[in-house]
């Protein structure tokens, strides 16, 4: 006598396990790819020490990804005096770890530093000048700020008149767009921005609505949407105060040898050594190549700058600094 315990075959019951196999083996692959990117958003499976980066060797000009690592080199005097490696995409996040490690290690810090452009952000500012270091870093609207077309855009909050005593901003039309509330953020370290939300009191009607407001937004139409942005004051008294030392004499002196020594050394890697590939895996070999590849350079530079009579220089002068 046959009897059935449930109203499910058995082909049906094999196929069933069979698909709950399959998804169980594809959470345990999930489970170990999250385990193995950690903090990251990728890792390249030859290389899982290594994260995807956008890089300056782009032979097909279409911004391809390529496994890479974030090396990280302070300059003195046009040595090399303290390397880290890291797998972060950008330099925001670079800044502040590499201070930290070469003080633990030194046990001192430098008055000044300098910095490009991908090392500006509201974080670095303050531990700066919590540490009783003082920053030359330049913005990263430097160079765009520069150009014709940035300083005729009406839509740029940087081109408004800005009335302090009424926490608002002028638009070409003449209207007001003032502060309406505050909004906390939080960057991928852990810091908490602060950002005030500024509004148009009326947009309606304006002629300049095309030009002021960016942005496509299928489900609103231009004619419904009003001016709206927001700002970090700490990070635009930052700013402000850092714009105003880097354009300084000093300011100008620090960044052209930033440029010449920091750029010059990766310049003299790269070219001078021939390395555009790690030939060791993981972390810790990519940071000893890195290593090896800085006292190389260090040995070469003493070397020139022996040959020039230059060992006792550290900054190149520069003409017409003011």
């Amino acid at each position: 006598m046959i009897t059935r315990e449930s109203g499910i075959s058995y082909p049906q019951r094999c196929q069933k396990s069979q698909t709950l196999d399959e998804y169980i083996r594809r959470i345990k692959d999930y489970i170990y790819k999250l385990h193995v990117c950690g903090k990251r958003n990728s890792f390249a499976k030859t290389e899982q020490d290594a994260t995807f980066m956008r890089m300056k060797e782009d032979a097909m000009w279409n911004g391809q990804l390529k496994p890479a690592y974030n090396i990280q080199y302070g300059i003195d005097a046009e040595y090399v005096v303290w390397v880290t490696e890291g797998p972060q995409p950008t330099d925001t996040t670079t800044l502040i770890p590499f201070l930290q490690e070469f003080e633990r290690y030194f046990h001192t810090s430098y008055a000044n530093v300098i910095a490009d452009a991908g090392y500006e952000s509201e974080e670095n500012y303050l531990y700066l000048e919590a540490q009783g270091q003082t920053a030359y870093i330049k913005p990263n609207n430097y160079e765009i700020s520069k150009q014709r077309k940035y300083k005729k855009d009406i839509g740029r909050r940087e081109n408004m008149e800005y009335r302090a005593e009424e926490d608002c901003y002028i638009c070409t039309k003449g209207k007001k767009i003032a502060a309406i509330g505050e909004r906390k953020s939080k960057t991928k370290t852990g810091y908490v921005v602060q950002k005030t939300q500024y509004a148009c009191e009326d947009c309606h009607g304006c002629a300049l609505k095309a030009q002021c407001i960016r942005g496509n937004n299928s489900k609103i139409p231009l004619e419904e949407r009003s001016k709206h942005f927001e700002v970090s004051k700490t990070f635009q008294q930052k700013r402000a105060e850092d714009m105003e030392r880097i354009t300084s004499p000093k300011g100008i002196e620090l960044r052209v040898n930033r440029s010449i020594q920091s750029e010059g050394t990766f310049a003299d890697v790269k070219e001078d050594l021939h390395f555009r590939r790690f030939l060791g895996h993981g972390n810790g070999n990519a940071l000893v190549e890195s290593m090896l590849l800085g006292m190389a350079h260090n040995m070469n530079k003493l070397h020139h700058k022996i040959r020039s009579g230059r060992s006792g220089q550290h900054l190149f002068p520069i003409k017409n600094a003011a």
